[in-house]
């Protein structure tokens, strides 16, 4: 076990790393080349832990414990007596590779050299040491005492001694380990493609506005903050230049394409809380809310329809109709006055109805996968009538429920983000890139997902999520939703999306 640790690098991460591993009982030297930041970054930690004390967390022996375990570094040969040794400074390869070279020359052969890098490549940081087997990913994320989860990534000539020595300090400290190749976006912020880069591929189609689109994932699938919402949080900056870095590390991959509307906004300067405007405007760090508008009261006069398998759904419907003074038609073709609703999975509306027959001019779509309880979605086609379109939403929101209106789109919102999550996540365990019950782990305490992208899968029902996928495709005719083989297969064998592959 690791017991005297060097932390180089002295902002957030730094700093955050330095406070972990001393309230875990090692002695972490910290150094920056500018030696204010490491007062700062010392005085910082102080704060926090005895703010700590005050509530009971912690002993004033403890506190007095921890903080003597923190000790500046004034330079670099001070930390020749650490057995592990963690950078935390700028994300310039050239930069890691020259530390990581002088390092070498002042520590010993058995201490072991990891990066926080977020990514760049552990393989190539490595590939100019002299003892590339020590050096390791050791990624943290912001704030790391309260993020309970580190990357332990393993480089292409990482010795699995040194792995496996990291993760046991990551657990003494308290911390998730979650082992992972050195891939493009290792695992956390590979798997996290899927959330923002649908989000605003939506948007540039005009499916929803970027206040609808937060409204629904947050009150559907349950997501704490809609992907605008966590874009102007992180920064647009940040979140732009992870999403070009993977799509090129992946030789443009189309499931990572970037959004030219994040390149412009980025130009723009609108970044998020920051720059006081990105997605949403805010004041002193605080949102700007703005109300959802309400639409004109209108006169039903029409009989509805609905086309579904589901009779848990089936009945929602009829109650909130009832309760609108409207009736739900049972025959099994419309009549020549009804609203008719359908409930595609993946098709938009103008393929549904076409393939169903149906009239265009009074037909809608309604989502199965929205939480029928805090906010439903219909979509419109082209040809619906406004009357129709207004009748609906009125009638579908009698019970207090909002409904969003949103246009026409394969998958609507909910389908589409969840299945693309899925998907991904399917994606990376078929390359053996971490174990399906990793992956759901890591995600939920990285990134804050109510559910796991394997989870979420078995949730909406792994062969809807198929079905959406092929329909998805089939309407776009892309290979950016083309289904995993490893979902496809599970699905084909009534398998768990958890299920291993078969060995021996």
């Amino acid at each position: 076990m690791f017991k005297r640790i060097g932390v180089i690098g002295a902002g957030a991460m730094g700093r955050g790393i330095a406070q972990l591993f001393a309230s875990s009982g090692q002695q972490v030297l910290l150094f920056d080349t500018r030696a204010e930041a490491i007062d700062d970054a010392l005085a910082f930690n102080r704060n926090l832990l005895q703010r700590a004390q005050a509530k009971g967390k912690m002993t004033e022996a403890e506190l007095a414990a921890t903080i003597a375990r923190m000790q500046p570094a004034q330079t670099l040969e001070q930390l020749k007596d650490c057995d592990l040794v963690i950078e935390a400074i700028v994300e310039l390869l050239d930069v890691k590779q020259k530390l990581f070279a002088d390092l070498e020359a002042i520590v010993s052969e058995d201490c072991v050299l990891a990066t926080n890098t977020s990514s760049l490549s552990v393989t190539r940081i490595a590939s100019t040491a002299k003892h590339p087997e020590r050096v390791a990913g050791f990624h943290f994320f912001n704030p790391v005492p309260l993020m309970k989860i580190v990357e332990v990534v393993r480089g292409e000539r990482t010795d699995e001694r040194h792995v496996q020595a990291l993760v046991a300090l990551a657990e003494q400290a308290g911390h998730f380990p979650a082992i992972t190749p050195d891939t493009p976006g290792f695992l956390v912020n590979h798997a996290g493609r899927a959330f923002g880069t649908e989000a605003l591929r939506m948007l540039s189609e005009g499916v929803a506005s970027v206040q609808q689109i937060d409204r629904i994932l947050r009150d559907g699938p349950g997501f704490r903050m809609g992907p605008f919402e966590l874009f102007d949080l992180t920064g647009l900056d940040v979140s732009h230049a992870v999403m070009e870095s993977v799509y090129e590390q992946f030789y443009h991959d189309p499931r990572y394409t970037p959004s030219f509307i994040a390149a412009q906004r980025v130009a723009a300067g609108l970044l998020g809380r920051k720059t006081g405007q990105g997605f949403y405007r805010y004041e002193d760090g605080q949102k700007i809310e703005q109300p959802e508008q309400q639409p004109e009261t209108v006169l039903i006069n029409r009989p509805f329809w609905l086309e579904t398998d589901d009779d848990a759904l089936r009945s929602q419907v009829e109650e909130v109709l009832t309760t609108a003074g409207a009736t739900l038609e049972t025959a099994s073709k419309p009549s020549d006055d009804a609203i008719c609703l359908i409930t595609p999975l993946g098709d938009d509306c103008s393929t549904a109805l076409t393939q169903l027959g149906l009239p265009a001019d009074r037909t809608l779509a309604l989502d199965s996968f929205a939480n029928w309880d805090k906010r439903r979605t219909l979509m419109r086609q082209p040809a619906a009538s406004a009357n129709v379109v207004a009748q609906a939403r009125q009638a579908l929101s009698a019970d207090g429920v909002p409904v969003e209106v949103i246009n026409d789109s394969a998958g609507f919102v909910i389908q589409r983000l969840i299945a693309s999550v899925v998907n991904l996540g399917c994606e990376i365990v078929q390359k053996g890139i971490t174990a399906p019950q990793t992956l759901d782990r890591a995600i939920q305490l990285a990134l804050g997902y109510p559910k796991g992208p394997l989870a979420f899968g078995e949730h909406y029902g792994k062969a809807n999520i198929l079905a959406v996928l092929n329909n998805i495709q089939a309407v776009y005719g892309e290979p950016r939703y083309r289904p995993s083989p490893w979902l496809r297969r599970r699905v084909q064998l009534d398998l768990p999306l958890t299920a291993p592959d078969f060995q021996e």
